[in-house]
């Protein structure tokens, strides 16, 4: 019997040199991490921050955080947790395609909403109207703050102690890279394809994940569906591919032939503009004007009015609105409560308002709250029946 040779991190560095592009980002070619650590023998640097980010605490609290639906509206809507997964399978899946790096586009798709507050979005607007003149909160920063300070998980340092090129990603998520990026992560420069990739992975998964929780919440119809040319183009590729099926079966083929349609020209569309540009390496993304990755003109089209139909019909329906102005109430009487009587926080939390101060302290503890410990820490506060 022949005995396969074991593939050690060497190899697996060869392996990426070998069938990696040429525009990919190697893991050989990291920056390091802030803190030297000695190598695992069988991961590669992205490898070990992908894991260290799903063992992270802050990993495990998505699954209680919301996407557009508030966790107890029902079992099956998407939290943070199913969105996250959901971007990194995509994310890997184009980057197979492309020869990108997949261990590295996995841990920053994985990473992205790692400091989301509770209740989405409003909840993230909630406290950057608290935090006005003292820094605001902005999710991409809280989730660099959460890798970089706020998860104690080594003796030897706090965070997570990542990759630079994981954290140069998360500061730039959401095409944040020059103004208000930090002058540690290169403001000037793009940042790397894979980073890029994870950032439209997210815009695809949430667009066409968020139809399928709207029609669940009979928020939006199919006949408003079949409105948008995207959506009957991928719904009638289903019904003339299949046998006849129940409505239920055929929202499930078409969501996935939406994302298979996006998907298929996102790897199009980036292969062509990379080949025209003549991108041959890391330092050719870097140095570009402009995002490389991204989809054709016509499929922007085509996202734009899908988006545009969702803002209109499902983010700014009524009992959405609902949730979301009742979300904002409970933190900012909650985030008033400790800044008034700042001895009711816990103590860990307390020991911190001298080095961070006051409002920051407060910001990252209601922060790290999953929409659950969010609700029953206002009935703890408020309610006089409640136990403390």
């Amino acid at each position: 019997m022949v005995t396969q040779e074991l593939l050690d991190v060497e190899g697996m560095k060869s392996r990426e040199d070998e069938f990696l592009a040429s525009y990919a980002m190697c893991s050989r070619a990291t920056r390091g991490r802030a803190y030297s650590e000695p190598e695992p023998r069988y991961r590669t640097c992205f490898q070990r921050d992908r894991d260290r980010i799903v063992h992270s605490t802050a990993f495990r609290r998505l699954e209680y955080k919301t996407q557009v639906f508030v966790n107890h509206e029902g079992d099956h809507y998407r939290t943070r947790l199913t969105h996250t997964i959901e971007v990194a399978q995509i994310s890997r899946s184009i980057a197979r395609a492309l020869r990108l790096n997949e261990d590295l586009v996995e841990a920053i798709a994985l990473s992205h909403d790692l400091g989301h507050s509770p209740f989405g979005h409003a909840g993230e607007e909630a406290l950057d109207e608290l935090l006005e003149g003292s820094g605001g909160f902005n999710h991409n920063r809280q989730s660099l703050r959460v890798v970089d300070f706020l998860e104690k998980r080594y003796p030897e340092f706090d965070g997570l102690n990542l990759s630079w090129e994981i954290r140069e990603s998360i500061a730039k998520h959401g095409g944040r890279s020059g103004k208000g990026v930090a002058s540690e992560f290169e403001p000037a420069w793009q940042p790397p394809l894979e980073a890029q990739l994870a950032d439209l992975a997210d815009s695809l998964a949430y667009d066409s994940h968020d139809i399928d929780d709207g029609l669940r919440s009979r928020f939006i119809s199919l006949e408003e569906l079949r409105q948008l040319q995207l959506w009957r183009a991928a719904e009638q590729s289903v019904i003339a591919f299949y046998p006849p099926m129940a409505p239920k079966t055929l929202v499930a083929r078409t969501v996935s032939a939406l994302i298979d349609r996006q998907v298929t020209d996102l790897i199009e569309a980036t292969h062509q503009r990379l080949t025209e540009e003549q991108i041959e390496s890391v330092e050719g993304v870097r140095a570009h004007s402009t995002a490389l990755v991204g989809f054709s003109q016509e499929m922007s089209v085509l996202k734009r009015e899908m988006q545009e139909f969702l803002s209109k019909n499902l983010y700014q329906h009524y009992r959405t609105l609902r949730m979301a102005r009742k979300a904002k109430r409970f933190i900012a009487a909650i985030y008033n409560e400790y800044v008034q009587h700042p001895q009711q926080l816990p103590p860990a939390f307390r020991e911190r308002i001298q080095v961070e101060g006051k409002a920051r302290t407060i910001c990252d503890y209601i922060a790290g709250m999953t929409d659950r410990y969010c609700q029953d820490e206002y009935k703890r506060l408020f309610d006089p029946f409640e136990r403390v």
